[in-house]
């Protein structure tokens, strides 16, 4: 499992014009599955995320109460070493992959994290306006 965790001042994901998730002060996290993942390891990361020190003054999202925007990104696992055409095989189908993210963002909201998302396998515009800019890349 992959995630971008980003501190943010403002984020969106629109899916047909539609505002699906917004976070204000909080953090963005773009997160990637692969075919190893477990349900255990989407709670490893979701508390991971949630008490991640990225925040002003060291702080996590555990100590400030922050919003947290969780969208699915498989593109965390593209592999662009050999050729100019990622491959996607690292990546796992979204019939795993989906049940995970929901796993972690279930994980984040049983820790009283107020969470919003993306919308899975939905084309997705999402904004972030990046403070610091703090920007950590969490891999378990």
């Amino acid at each position: 499992m992959r995630a971008v965790v980003q501190t943010v001042s403002r984020a969106a994901v629109t899916v047909d014009g539609e505002v699906v998730g917004e976070v204000t002060d909080g953090l963005l996290v773009l997160l990637g599955v692969t075919h190893s993942d477990t349900p255990q390891l989407a709670s490893t990361m979701a508390r991971k995320i949630h008490e991640l020190r990225i925040l002003g003054d060291e702080r996590s999202a555990a100590d400030t109460g922050a919003p947290i925007l969780v969208v699915s990104q498989f593109t965390l696992y593209g592999d662009a070493r050999k050729g100019r055409r990622p491959s996607w095989t690292a990546a796992a189908p979204a019939e795993v992959a989906e049940p995970l993210v929901n796993a972690l963002v279930e994980a984040l909201r049983g820790r009283g994290a107020p969470v919003e998302t993306g919308r899975f396998r939905a084309h997705m515009l999402v904004e972030s306006v990046n403070v610091g800019p703090r920007t950590v890349l969490l891999e378990l």
